[in-house]
């Protein structure tokens, strides 16, 4: 088991990490992808397969998408969000672990969420007030695989060193975005196979999250 010396700062994926989302992020995908291909901004035959929705939404703006297409993606995605926070339950353990974790960490969560819908799916499940920062998709610069998300809480908490954080998360979007900003990755869950297949190399994979506490 690799154990840091010293962790002050701890970043939490949201969905199907803490929370039991029922966001369909399949449909959410391919209703977006359908909606790229009808305006030619998707070719046919696109891998999207190989791509989440953040990823493929990425793709597209680098090659320039027009910001009136951007905007009825983005409805598309708040919407499957909304839908799918909904009745959103905790992962197991949750609580316990914040418990423990809060007294002595500083704790972030860092989501492709909209800020607005995590906080209120937050505060649904009553787990808002252990976090001290929360980073939403407005927050960042761009979306995860992306490392802004997690960049920008180092520069929040410039007192925490580099080497003193550690982030965990259920998918390789999270794994490949922690690793780009520097922080060691905690793969949580069964997706350990896709992690190894977008080259990813979490320092554990746990599948339960009482676990961390042997890594902090």
């Amino acid at each position: 088991m690799m154990k840091s010396s010293q962790v002050r700062g701890i970043i939490f994926d949201m969905d199907n990490t803490l929370l039991r989302s029922s966001i369909n992020f399949q449909i959410m995908k391919e209703q977006v992808a359908d909606y790229l291909i009808e305006h030619d901004l998707l070719p046919v035959g696109f891998a999207i397969q190989e791509h989440t929705t953040s990823t493929m939404i990425a793709y597209v703006k680098a090659k320039g998408m027009p910001e009136e297409s951007y905007t009825e993606v983005m409805k598309m995605v708040v919407q499957h969000e909304l839908i799918g926070m909904e009745g959103a339950g905790l992962e197991p353990d949750v609580s316990e672990l914040l418990d423990v974790l809060m007294k002595s960490y500083v704790l972030v969560i860092v989501t492709n969420n909209s800020y607005k819908a995590a906080v209120h799916a937050l505060e649904t499940t009553g787990i808002h007030p252990y976090f001290d920062l929360i980073i939403g998709r407005e927050q960042m610069e761009a979306m995860k695989p992306s490392p802004s998300g997690y960049l920008a809480a180092k520069q929040h908490f410039p007192q925490i060193l580099e080497s003193e954080w550690i982030s965990i998360g259920d998918s390789w979007i999270d794994g490949r975005a922690s690793i780009d900003a520097g922080i060691p990755f905690i793969s949580y869950g069964p997706n350990g196979h896709l992690m190894k297949e977008k080259g990813i190399t979490p320092i554990a994979n746990i599948d339960s999250l009482l676990k961390l506490l042997d890594y902090v």
